[in-house]
Parts: C-alpha cells; sequence; structure tokens
C-alpha cells in the first residue's frame, strides 16, 4: 500500500533498539516505502541487537550516535552529507530517564537526572534538527515521538511525563521557526508497547491493560501501526502538515 510513496528520500532513523522497537517499525515502513535510510546505534553493546534490523533495510550507513558524547552527532550528519549531500526526514525516537528518578515520585526527581532526561529526551532533538536544517535546502520532515502521559497524568510514568510535554513543546516551537524553511515537524504519540523502553515504566503491564480496555477499537496498537503514519507523515501526502501531535492509541486519548 505505501510501496513507493518515499521513492527517492533519505531518512535517518535514531532509535532503534531491537527488532520490537518503534523506530524499528517505523524504520521498515520507510524502507518498504522506498525510502533509504541511515541508522545509529548507542553504543557496541547495543549494536548487535540493532544489526538484523540495518540488514534487512540495507541500510548504506550505520553509525554510532551516543548523544551524551561530544562530537558524536556532528559526525552523523558530516557522514550523511559525505554519502547522500541532502537529507529529507528525521525520525528521532531516543528517551532516557535514570531508573531511580524514573520510579521515583516527581518531587524526589533529583536535579542531574532530571538534566540527563530532559538533554537525552528532548535537547537531543534541538541539536539534531540544527545539524539537520543544511541538509534540507529543499525543506524535509522531522518526526519525534511521544506519549499521552506528555498531556495527562498517567499513573507510574512519573518524571517522563513533564519531559514529553517538553518535548511536545520543543516541536511545536521548531515548527513554527522552520515553517518558512518548509521543514515540517511532528510528533507521534502511540498508545502503550510491548516494547524494552516501555517495560522501563513500573506497572507497565497494568499500564496495556487499561489501553486494551478503555480504548474505543479496544486493542493495542503495533510497531506497524507507528511505522504506517510516520510513512505518511514524512512523506508528501502531509506536505501542510506541521506542529501535530498524531494519536496513535486506537483512540484512547479521546477518553475522559
Amino acid at each position: 500500500m505505501l510501496e513507493n510513496l518515499l521513492k527517492g528520500k533519505r531518512g535517518l532513523v535514531v532509535g532503534i533498539a531491537n527488532e520490537h522497537s518503534i523506530a524499528a517499525g517505523c524504520a521498515m515502513a520507510f524502507r518498504a516505502a522506498g525510502a533509504e535510510l541511515a541508522v545509529t546505534y548507542a553504543n557496541e553493546r547495543s549494536k548487535p541487537f540493532i544489526a538484523p534490523v540495518v540488514a534487512k533495510l540495507d541500510a548504506p550507513l550505520f553509525l554510532p550516535l551516543d548523544v551524551e558524547i561530544d562530537g558524536q552527532m556532528e559526525a552523523v550528519f558530516k557522514a550523511i552529507e559525505l554519502e547522500w549531500g541532502t537529507l529529507d526526514f528525521i525520525l528521532h525516537s531516543i528517551a532516557y530517564c535514570p531508573k531511580d528518578d524514573l520510579h521515583g515520585p516527581v518531587s524526589q526527581c533529583s536535579k542531574a537526572g532530571f538534566a540527563q532526561a530532559m538533554d537525552i529526551s528532548v535537547h537531543s532533538l534541538i541539536r539534531m534538527t540544527r545539524l539537520a536544517v543544511p541538509l534540507m535546502p529543499d525543506g524535509g520532515s522531522i518526526l519525534t515521538m511521544s506519549y499521552y502521559g506528555a498531556e495527562k497524568v498517567v499513573d507510574h510514568y512519573n518524571i517522563m511525563g513533564p519531559v514529553k510535554s517538553a518535548l511536545e513543546g520543543t516541536m511545536r516551537y521548531l515548527a513554527a521557526e522552520l515553517g518558512p524553511k518548509q521543514i515540517r515537524v511532528n510528533v507521534i504519540s502511540p498508545g502503550p508497547l510491548q516494547t524494552r523502553a516501555g517495560s522501563g515504566i513500573e506497572h507497565f503491564d497494568e499500564l496495556l491493560d487499561a489501553a486494551r480496555q478503555r480504548a474505543p477499537e479496544q486493542s493495542l496498537v503495533s510497531i506497524d501501526d507507528v511505522g504506517q503514519i510516520a510513512v505518511g507523515l514524512v512523506s508528501d501526502l502531509s506536505a501542510k502538515v506541521t506542529g501535530n501531535t498524531a494519536f496513535v492509541d486506537g483512540g484512547y486519548h479521546v477518553l475522559a
């Protein structure tokens, strides 16, 4: 259905953890739609879990990117410039918070933990965007990943709620700034999925059950569902869509 929708486009995917991650679902959908991809891995320990996905993507660039290490992000974009010259889209799908701060109440979050969560989850998007703009002379698309806990209080989501709220606010301001350059910036907000990142949240199984029971469609979303909307948002079909949060949650977000 999506075949050739992204033919001729080149994108950077940041945040694949393994074949079950949201970023992997999006990357597979991008590739199926005809896009050529560059993919990153956080460190040597994570690389073997990502490599099988990259092999399926036939990605010409598979590069290290730990956003906390100075110079690595610049090296990724330099490699893209040398390989392709330009870039059409980015998927930013990374977030992190130290376990003690993630599992504790917001009022007890440490200064260091909050700063690290904001740097990795939010400021990395700003830095990535700054480096991408020169490679998007004819416009482009930037996507990042949020969650309903950015908008409403979700039990056990804790400090990641405020962090994701900051991410969504950042997205809107970037969209406004970059609109004149025809660079679109949007957020995808999936329902809870059984991913490695999600499993770090306490009582995550309860959250999954609640989403399954309360969502109007009464089912959980898949990484393929998220991939489909991601393709649409980076394609020319969404040429006038920017500054939006696209919920992919079976309608869960409409309920009081």
